[in-house]
């Protein structure tokens, strides 16, 4: 049987480590040719290249910076003008600045909502233009279960999240005429480098939250991203997947 997303091309951004690193895989595992993308230049290269010897799947690695407008458009652009096309847009990259609202200084608000918001603007806006011409695409946006449920110290990341939500499903609204699916995926407490350095009573705390009383994996997160790139997801648009073991059920 065929890959499901052979002759795809696919760009993750923040695909070099944790949850996008595990989103490129899941792609390229099914054929879809993939631009890791990230600030790290050289780690970008490295996942590139370890990927595409797991799965033999063409990968390409690209800078960017996802904060500057310019060099989102420069990595849609370049995606296409070396790829010929794209067909997959995971807007993956975030960062957290946490602090309470009375501690957290104007940069801390502005770097997060730049980073985690702003850039699913940009590189939405520059894919879109190719997708809306060939009438066909998938934006993928990873959002975040405190983006749903809000959370004490993260009124910068919440907003952020919760803004993508509120884009996903406006943008979905805007292109759906043209054949292109937007979505957001919302995980909860998934198991990475940002959850690693909590402590253990941090991490009990947590899971008294959580139904399934575990924290979620990358691949778990990747899978969800997979399905709504797939051809079973045609006809799902505008929605949000919860990814997060029961903690927030709508």
């Amino acid at each position: 049987m065929d890959a499901m997303l052979k002759d795809q091309v696919a760009v993750v951004t923040g695909g070099a480590r944790g949850i996008g690193r595990c989103i490129s895989q899941a792609l390229a595992a099914q054929g879809a040719t993939v631009v890791v993308a990230d600030l790290n230049a050289e780690g970008a290269q490295a996942t590139a290249n370890e990927i595409a010897a797991a799965t033999g799947a063409r990968v390409e690695a690209m800078g960017c910076d996802v904060s500057n407008v310019e060099s989102c458009n420069k990595l849609i652009d370049d995606t296409v003008a070396k790829l010929g096309k794209i067909d997959i847009l995971v807007n993956n990259a975030g960062i957290t600045r946490d602090k309470l609202l009375a501690r957290m200084a104007p940069e801390d608000w502005d770097l997060v909502l730049k980073i985690n918001l702003t850039s699913v603007y940009a590189c939405s806006k520059a894919a879109s233009r190719y997708m809306a011409k060939q009438r066909s695409g998938r934006i993928i946006s990873i959002a975040s279960v405190v983006g749903v449920v809000g959370n004490a110290g993260q009124c910068n990341y919440s907003a952020s999240k919760a803004g993508i939500i509120g884009f996903s499903k406006s943008l979905a609204r805007e292109l759906g005429g043209r054949g292109v699916t937007v979505n957001a995926v919302a995980p909860g407490f998934i198991q990475t480098a940002m959850t690693d350095v909590l402590s253990a009573e941090v991490k009990e705390a947590l899971l008294k939250q959580v139904p399934l009383g575990r924290l979620g994996q990358p691949e778990e997160v990747a899978d969800a991203v997979l399905f709504l790139a797939s051809p079973m997801a045609t006809y799902i648009t505008g929605q949000v997947l919860n990814i997060n073991g029961g903690m927030a059920m709508q």
